[in-house]
Formats: structure tokens, sequence, C-alpha cells
């Protein structure tokens, strides 16, 4: 073999790798783009029980359940709720000061075989005024809130709102 068909056979290597490795990491990246998944999303198309992802919604009013495990540990479950769907959540662990019932929250786990979400992290909304983007999608597309009608319902009362009714279109 010439010095030239080495030199060029390396380069293919080199190339081939280096794509390979692109790829590869671009893969990756693929299904950890989005920030979090809604409870309509998971109704829609439930993940995986060994994918970890991220739950967002609002806690619903009247579902939260504080206990202590026999290993004294401080357990909750509740549910997270996006107005039209909601997904029963489990975690072990102290939960942070901003969590209470009506408020925003983004949750890290897994989907068990019995649809109840085992967060192993939980993260509340940080003011009251902030609402997450794609949280505010959601209230959209499941007829909760039309902006210009003015500003969302407030988060206690997203879990037991009905969506709106179609205003009949004139000329039809």
């Amino acid at each position: 073999m010439t010095r030239k068909s080495r030199r060029l056979w390396l380069l293919l290597l080199c190339a081939l790798g280096l794509g390979s490795a692109t790829a590869l990491t671009l893969s990756a990246f693929q299904d950890n783009l989005v920030f979090f998944r809604s409870p309509s999303d998971i109704a829609r198309e439930a993940p995986t029980p060994e994918r970890a992802f991220r739950l967002g919604g609002l806690v619903e009013t009247g579902s939260v359940v504080r206990e202590t495990a026999a290993d004294g540990k401080p357990e909750a479950r509740f549910r997270v709720t996006d107005g039209a769907h909601g997904v029963a959540v489990t975690y072990a662990g102290v939960l942070p000061d901003l969590f209470r019932e009506g408020q925003g929250v983004v949750t890290l786990g897994r989907l068990g075989p019995d649809g109840t979400f085992r967060a192993s992290e939980v993260l509340a909304r940080h003011d009251e005024s902030y609402m997450p983007p794609e949280v505010a999608d959601a209230l959209k597309k499941s007829g909760h809130w039309n902006p210009n009608q003015g500003a969302p319902p407030p988060a206690a009362t997203w879990n037991t709102l009905e969506p709106a009714q179609a205003q009949p279109r004139r000329g039809s």
C-alpha cells in the first residue's frame, strides 16, 4: 500500500469516526430537548417505564397527601394537572418551600407500569406571576384560556375549569 493510499484510508476512517460521534450526540440530545411534558402529552403518548423525563403542570387542589415512611423519611402523593388531564405523582423526600396546591411544579422521574409518576426531584415555581410557556400553551390548547380575553385564570382553579365552548361562526 502506498503512502498516499494509507493517508486516504486514515482520512476516511477519521471522517467516519467523527460522523458517527456527531450522529450519536445529536440523537442523544433529540430526546432531551423538551423541557417537560404535560399530563395531556402523557395521556396522548406515554413514555416507556425505564425512560426518565420531566413532568410539568399544576398541583391539583385537594390532592396532596403527606406521610412518613417506615424509615422516617417524608413521602408525598399528589396529582399534577394541566386542566385537561392529571397524573398521580409519588415523591420520597422533603418538598420545596414553594410547593403547594394550585401552584406550578416540574418533577423529574419515571412513569411506573401502574401509571403513577415516581419523582426523584420536585421543583416548585419560583414566584406567583411566572407561568412556563409550555403550561400557557397547554391551557390555550385545552380551551381553558384565551389570551385575547385577558389574563389567565388563577392557578388554584385550573384543574376545575371546564373547556371553553367554541363560539359558532357567523356566516357559515
